[in-house]
């Protein structure tokens, strides 16, 4: 199913950025899509541009606002925001999942919801923007998305290495040992890990685990983990079981 008119149009309202629409179409198309209709252009190039500009933008943001911040602090800030979960975030508030040229064989799996699907795409538009609007418009974009999201992050202080802050609140909460679990896909130079997070204080006498507080994308074991204990610990404070 294509991405009509009207829905680029949200799209672009929502950016606010005057993107070329024939790339923008180029950035929701996904390489299924693409190779269901004879080969047409996809999203993989504008998505490896995007990544690099988001990258850039964000580290040169986050060097220059936290000046006593150590490399290896800097390193966690970034890795908090420039990810697959935040970035499928992102993607989900601009309505690009709407947009998304898909094949047969990922509508019929939710491929609209996909973290890693949406994630690459927002990397797309994001180079799109670049190319169309220049790199001007391409950081206010960045800055307009982003922004709140490394101002919250960087109110974790230490507390940026997740699984560290997950299980201090794991004990104060009396929740028992965070457990992980990651499964993976893909062959052995493309692996994708996806890992879920329990506690271990709500497994039953068979040791049968209890709830799943999080659950993270990511290229790495240790990127996925990482990823499922943010949104754990995003998940307790919701609860209003955290500050």
């Amino acid at each position: 199913m294509a991405a009509t008119t009207g829905e680029l149009g949200a799209l672009i309202e929502a950016l606010a950025v005057d993107v070329d629409e024939g790339l923008l179409r180029q950035a929701v198309t996904h390489r299924s899509y693409a190779y269901e209709e004879g080969g047409l252009p996809h999203n993989e190039r504008l998505e490896f541009l995007g990544d690099s500009v988001l990258g850039i933008v964000v580290t040169e943001f986050i060097y220059l606002q936290y000046p006593q911040m150590p490399e290896g602090q800097l390193a966690k800030l970034r890795a908090a925001v420039v990810n697959a979960r935040a970035l499928a975030d992102v993607a989900r508030t601009l309505g690009v999942g709407d947009c998304l040229l898909l094949g047969r064989g990922e509508l019929g799996t939710g491929g609209r919801e996909k973290a890693s699907i949406l994630a690459d795409a927002m990397e797309a538009v994001i180079g799109a923007v670049y190319l169309s609007a220049g790199p001007a418009s391409a950081s206010d974009l960045i800055h307009r998305l982003f922004d709140p999201l490394i101002s919250r992050a960087a109110d974790l202080g230490a507390g940026l290495d997740w699984k560290t802050s997950l299980q201090e609140a794991a004990a104060q909460l009396d929740l028992g040992v965070p457990v992980y679990r990651v499964e993976w896909t893909g062959p052995d130079h493309a692996k994708e890990f996806t890992a879920h997070v329990h506690m271990s204080a709500g497994s039953d006498a068979e040791g049968h685990l209890g709830e799943v507080l999080g659950r993270g994308l990511g290229k790495s074991k240790k990127f996925a983990e990482q990823e499922a204990a943010q949104m754990a610990y995003e998940s307790l404070q919701q609860r209003g079981l955290l500050a």
